[in-house]
């Protein structure tokens, strides 16, 4: 008997997968690949359920053969190792990133003679209502909040992108690449102080309160999925820090940043151009202690931000504080650099991996924005933040277009430059 396969990233098992099994019925024995976890963040959304789950509700349709798991996005091992007749699929990935997906599947088909069968796309008000009640359970806090925890054990480095309004939010929720034959999206967002400031055109100074704050965060929120790292700044005075760590728990946040300095707050970037006076040891953990008690879950992260090598306090004075800060309870540490060469963020991380193994080290490659994920990652990096790239990208672009305006009395000048509104309309979810 013929051998056909297809490959599920789903939580639900609907109408058009139904379709898909019973089309793929007609042709031979059905064999249904489940992508893995890890496989299904590259690229999809993140799964609500476990993988175990999720082969259970394939099973429980009973027009499965046999149900394995697809460890991979793209098909080469699992094709490789059972060798189908066919691979059955909707036409819905004919065009976009998915693209990829297909040509490998073909390519791989055409080793051995198999045939690629492909099926109009199933989409009607049923569909929809399922896709968008997903949608909403994803969007759910007590789901966000754990999943950057989720995240830290499935990928090799978290990548995250800055973000500071419902449009930007989207961009990060919804761009998808593919390259050298692989697709890949961001894995979470970062709301700045920095950039949430500026967009509000306010200096960086602490200035915009946490209800402003906030007021950013529902907004981004309210039409995205996946988990949020708030820049916390200094985290305030104690007695305030404890407060606002449980409403973010609440609001579904993953986790805060904040930084050892005190007094008025100046952008590290300005390093010993400008005075910073940094926290003791003793009072900064007495704050990550704090924030911890009053934290209601397990999910929740409080990463301490280490200033010394910005302030050039040195590389020990960095160490002993990263120590003391995980034993006061820091989920994480974030080391920081003004310095255009990584060389002392990777000392750290060796110094620091020495004696830690486990406690997630964060990142922000701005200054030295030459190495490379995988370069972070094997240096012991867990989460890199791409903290203001949008923000310094569009101003030049809106000043740029105001003063072609401004030039030429018309706009004519600037439409070369403008992306149709229609195609950012299309990142926006009807209801």
């Amino acid at each position: 008997m013929k051998k056909v396969y297809t490959c599920f990233c789903t939580d639900v098992i609907h109408e058009g997968h139904l379709n898909i099994l019973r089309e793929a019925a007609k042709y031979g024995e059905v064999i249904v690949g489940v992508l893995a976890d890890a496989a299904m963040v590259r690229f999809n959304r993140f799964p609500t359920i476990s993988l175990e789950q999720r082969i259970e509700i394939v099973k429980a349709t009973g027009l499965a053969a046999e149900v394995l798991v697809q460890k991979d996005v793209m098909y080469d091992d699992i094709l490789g190792e059972i060798k189908p007749d066919y691979v059955i699929h909707g036409d819905n990935w004919k065009e976009g990133p998915e693209k990829a997906i297909r040509e490998n599947v073909i390519k791989n088909l055409a080793e051995y003679g198999g045939t690629l069968l492909e099926i109009p796309y199933t989409y009607n008000e049923e569909v929809k209502k399922i896709d968008d009640r997903m949608k909403e359970k994803l969007a759910m806090p007590e789901f966000r909040r754990k999943r950057l925890r989720q995240l830290l054990t499935m990928r090799p480095i978290v990548k995250t992108l800055e973000v500071h309004s419902g449009l930007t939010g989207l961009i990060a929720e919804k761009t998808i690449v593919e390259s050298n034959g692989e697709l890949d999206q961001f894995d979470a967002m970062w709301i700045s102080s920095l950039c949430d400031s500026t967009a509000k055109g306010k200096p960086d100074i602490e200035l915009v309160d946490m209800s402003s704050r906030i007021r950013t965060i529902d907004d981004v929120m309210d039409v995205t999925t996946k988990p949020i790292i708030l820049d916390g700044d200094t985290g305030g005075l104690i007695e305030h820090f404890v407060y606002n760590v449980r409403t973010l728990e609440r609001m579904g946040v993953s986790a805060v940043i904040i930084e050892d300095k005190t007094g008025l707050k100046k952008n590290s970037l300005f390093g010993t151009e400008v005075e910073q006076t940094q926290d003791s040891i003793e009072n900064f953990s007495a704050k990550i202690r704090a924030g911890k008690q009053a934290l209601r879950t397990e999910e929740f992260m409080i990463i301490a931000r280490i200033e010394s090598l910005i302030l050039e306090r040195g590389m020990e004075d960095a160490l002993q504080r990263a120590f003391a800060y995980v034993e006061a309870g820091a989920d994480g540490i974030m080391i920081h650099s003004r310095k255009k060469e990584p060389d002392e963020i990777i000392k750290f991380c060796e110094e620091f991996r020495k004696k830690d193994k486990n406690t997630p080290i964060v990142v922000v490659p701005t200054s030295f924005n030459s190495i490379t994920e995988e370069e972070l990652a094997a240096a012991g990096v867990n989460i890199v933040i791409y903290a203001n790239q949008l923000t310094r990208s569009a101003f030049p672009a809106m000043q740029e277009t105001a003063v072609e305006i401004l030039k030429n009395h018309r706009a004519l000048e600037a439409d070369s430059r403008l992306m149709p509104f229609k195609d950012i309309i299309r990142l926006i979810d009807e209801l």
